[in-house]
């Protein structure tokens, strides 16, 4: 016995389905690809949004210190903090509201270079900066120029160092008035420049960026768990404006886990009064999701 064969549809039945449509979006589509479209582009959500053409070259290498501030954070390796070298690829795009997707590909160097070697690696992210709104949302990579292990005791012998102090940490300024760090002090300012460097980039806009000026008012707690209990004052000095920022910081760090920061800034322009230290236990930041 045959099969019952179900009627063609009347498309199938000579009369085509019209092909216009599906070659007019696979152009579209193909468009959108030659010119370098975000990942993503052509849906509802990223309507409006165009390929910069006129971006400041400030707001790439702002973009390219924003990801760093990020990655040291998320890092949490006082032993592994790098600082920008050199942009060397770069597009954005720019939508109605003025807010920007900025890609970047950026050469970095060791923050603290062993013997002179600068050791330079690449990085690649995505920062994507909601016009003046702080806390541009970060996707970062980097290419790894210190070996995990090695990495790893670096940091536990700067732990030790500091558990084993026998007054804890109590310091009124680094740099000093003259500028000089004592080298004892030196990885007191490097786990300070990892906590500031959350609140870097919890500050940086489009148009506002920080450096860590100095460190007042240090002091580590003694505790009864393994991690270290830090807390400081930070002046940030804001490069368009040149105001300085106090910012008061609380750190939670132990090698080899998630720093744990919590801050308070100052405001510009508001009495020293209005800022206090934050208390209690430090709390770690909101996980960003990727773009």
């Amino acid at each position: 016995m045959q099969p019952l064969r179900q009627p063609l549809p009347a498309s199938r039945r000579g009369n085509p389905l019209p092909a216009a449509p599906l070659l007019a979006l696979l152009l579209l589509l193909a468009l959108q690809e030659a010119a370098g479209a975000p990942a993503g582009s052509g849906g509802p959500e990223d309507s409006g949004w165009h390929q910069d053409t006129e971006l400041p070259r400030r707001l790439l290498s702002q973009a390219a210190r924003v990801a760093l501030h990020f990655f040291n954070f998320r890092a949490g390796s006082p032993s592994a903090l790098r600082m920008l070298a050199e942009v060397q690829e770069s597009r954005a795009w720019i939508n109605q509201k003025k807010e920007r997707k900025v890609d970047l590909v950026f050469t970095t160097e060791l923050y603290n270079p062993e013997e002179g070697n600068k050791r330079l690696g690449k990085c690649s992210a995505r920062v994507f900066f909601r016009n003046e709104k702080p806390r541009p949302a970060v996707n970062v990579t980097c290419a790894q120029l210190i070996e995990k292990k090695k990495r790893h005791e670096k940091d536990y012998q700067l732990y030790k160092r500091m558990k084993q102090l026998q007054n804890p940490v109590d310091v009124v300024s680094i740099p000093d008035n003259h500028g000089h760090i004592d080298p004892s002090l030196k990885p007191i300012w490097d786990l300070a420049f990892l906590g500031s460097s959350y609140v870097m980039w919890e500050k940086t806009t489009q148009f506002l960026h920080y450096y860590m000026a100095q460190l007042s008012r240090v002091k580590q707690w003694k505790t009864n768990d393994d991690a270290i209990d830090f807390g400081y004052t930070v002046l940030l000095h804001e490069f368009s404006t040149q105001e300085i920022i106090p910012c008061h910081i609380h750190l939670v760090w132990y090698p080899g886990k998630p720093l744990k920061v919590k801050d308070h800034c100052q405001e510009p322009h508001t009495p020293e009064e209005a800022s206090g230290t934050e208390e209690g236990s430090a709390v770690a930041p909101t996980e960003l999701s990727n773009f």
